[in-house]
């Protein structure tokens, strides 16, 4: 039956696998067109388009890769549309080089085919590569759309580039621009770059209707810059709603308000939103944070439906508190008890810097062996960076190192962190041959780092070396560089207001 369905008319086909794609359910999609492949030839652009959205979502970047081929095979790798399709799969495999070439290799661009590229390299954190690609669209006179200056303001608030970003806001204003998106996006700009009195008057000065997200985005904007009194202000003019919390919380945590965020707290109660686990676990991260690890704990026991999010973050707060057996015993909780919520890498390198803080050695080891042999999760250069470091720290150097050697056999790249925590290990146990080895990768890797010169320093001193010492103070003095000091502070004042009429 399954295989007379493929053999009706193939637009009809072509809808199903579409539907099954935007149905989220790019498993099945998938299926249908593997299938399909081998009971009928007639396959079309039609057919790839929706094909190359399943890929996407799925987790093996080489299914892409064969429909690519397939695609050349059967001369269905030009247009417009497909190829930007094309582009834009291979940039959410993260596969930057190759998405690249498909654009830069494309015959036409419409102004569609370039905000896919900006949106692409927005992803990946590439502000001025998307910069580079706006003064590219200007030199081709390809008119910008609401999607295109949405990326310009995205790019000048990663840029932090007010000028820039003014000059987008004036265009706006030319252009006759007055939609929520478009004025969504100059308030988050402004939010960005801590001009919120001008994201305020974007919004005051809107003609049209204001949505969630605009009152959202302008909420999170003035509790980032702590400008609390507007922040409630604002929350009082819409009824509160998860995200608008969750966001004054992730700012609250920011600004380590704890004040504030217990009000906010408060109306979460009273609004019926603690079921919501996103916000829960924002809420945990905010006591832990503002060091209120009972309350980050009483909150984690109260959450019905933990998420790996949820057993991540107070493994991590525990072990950010020096509460290194707590941490373990709760990941073993996690692990054992049948929770079916499975750890991953991020727990693992949660519970691996608790052990580090606590200097568990014994419970670290296990902790690095478990994530491989019973989760099939294999360790990344941060994992074994953490792992040489307990080692380091309990004087086991040799151990270190051999942590080290295994790595490079597994072809694992160290990271400056793995270097750093060598050199430290090296310099508790005044071992100077391999410390010397260890400077050597480290200055390599980034040599005009303050804080990684400092270490460097501080190595020789230990050894006695310090002819060295001098010497690296004169390179940083040439190159002017400083290492940032260390800081703590507390909120004194906040809002007098608080939120008192916000749940009414």
């Amino acid at each position: 039956m399954f295989d007379e369905m493929l053999q009706r008319c193939l637009p009809a086909v072509n809808s199903f696998i579409t539907w099954h794609v935007r149905q989220r359910d790019a498993a099945t999609a998938w299926a249908i067109f593997y299938r399909m492949r081998y009971v009928r030839s007639d396959i079309d652009v039609y057919t790839f388009t929706p094909v190359l959205g399943a890929c996407s979502m799925l987790p093996n970047p080489e299914r892409g890769k064969q429909v690519h081929t397939l695609m050349i095979k059967t001369g269905s790798d030009s247009g417009t549309v497909i190829e930007t399709a094309l582009m834009d799969m291979y940039s959410k495999y993260g596969l930057m080089d190759e998405s690249l070439k498909v654009f830069e290799e494309m015959e036409y661009r419409d102004v569609m085919t370039w905000n896919v590229m900006l949106s692409n390299l927005l992803r990946h954190d590439l502000p001025r590569e998307a910069l580079g690609v706006l003064i590219a669209m200007r030199g081709k006179n390809v008119e910008f759309n609401e999607f295109t200056l949405c990326a310009v303001l995205k790019t000048c608030a990663s840029l932090k580039a007010l000028k820039l970003g003014k000059q987008v806001h004036g265009l706006v204003v030319s252009m006759g621009r007055d939609l929520v998106v478009l004025s969504t996006a100059l308030v988050d700009f402004y939010s960005s770059v801590g001009q919120i009195d001008e994201a305020l008057k974007v919004f005051n000065t809107l003609n049209c209707t204001k949505d969630d997200m605009m009152h959202n985005s302008l909420i999170s904007g003035c509790l980032r810059n702590q400008r609390y009194e507007e922040a409630f202000s604002v929350m009082r003019m819409m009824k509160p709603n998860v995200v608008a919390l969750t966001s004054a919380l992730a700012a609250c945590s920011e600004n380590s308000d704890l004040r504030i965020a217990k009000q906010i707290h408060c109306v979460a109660i009273r609004q019926d939103f603690t079921s919501d686990t996103q916000l829960c676990n924002v809420l945990l991260d905010m006591y832990a944070k503002c060091g209120e690890i009972l309350h980050a704990r009483l909150l984690f026991d109260r959450i019905s439906r933990k998420d790996v999010i949820s057993w991540t973050s107070m493994i991590d707060a525990y072990g950010n508190h020096g509460h290194g057996h707590a941490a373990v015993m709760l990941f073993e909780e996690m692990s054992e008890n049948g929770t079916m919520v499975l750890p991953n890498l991020v727990t693992f390198l949660a519970v691996l810097s608790a052990c580090g803080h606590s200097m568990l050695v014994e419970e670290g080891r296990k902790c690095f062996q478990l994530g491989r042999e019973k989760y099939g999760l294999e360790p990344g250069p941060e994992h074994y960076a953490c792992f040489i470091d307990i080692l380091g720290r309990a004087g086991r150097v040799d151990e270190a190192w051999s942590i080290y050697y295994h790595m490079m056999e597994l072809g694992t790249k160290p990271t400056a962190g793995a270097w750093i925590a060598l050199l430290n290990a090296c310099s508790l146990n005044m071992d100077a041959k391999r410390g010397e080895f260890a400077v050597k990768h480290l200055l390599e890797l980034e040599p005009s780092k303050a804080s990684n010169i400092v270490l460097v320093s501080n190595y020789y001193a230990a050894i006695g070396r310090w002819d060295c010492v001098d010497e690296l103070r004169n390179i940083m003095s040439t190159k002017g560089l400083f290492k940032e000091a260390g800081n703590s502070w507390i909120t004194v004042a906040g809002s007098s207001q608080g939120l008192k009429s916000l749940s009414s």
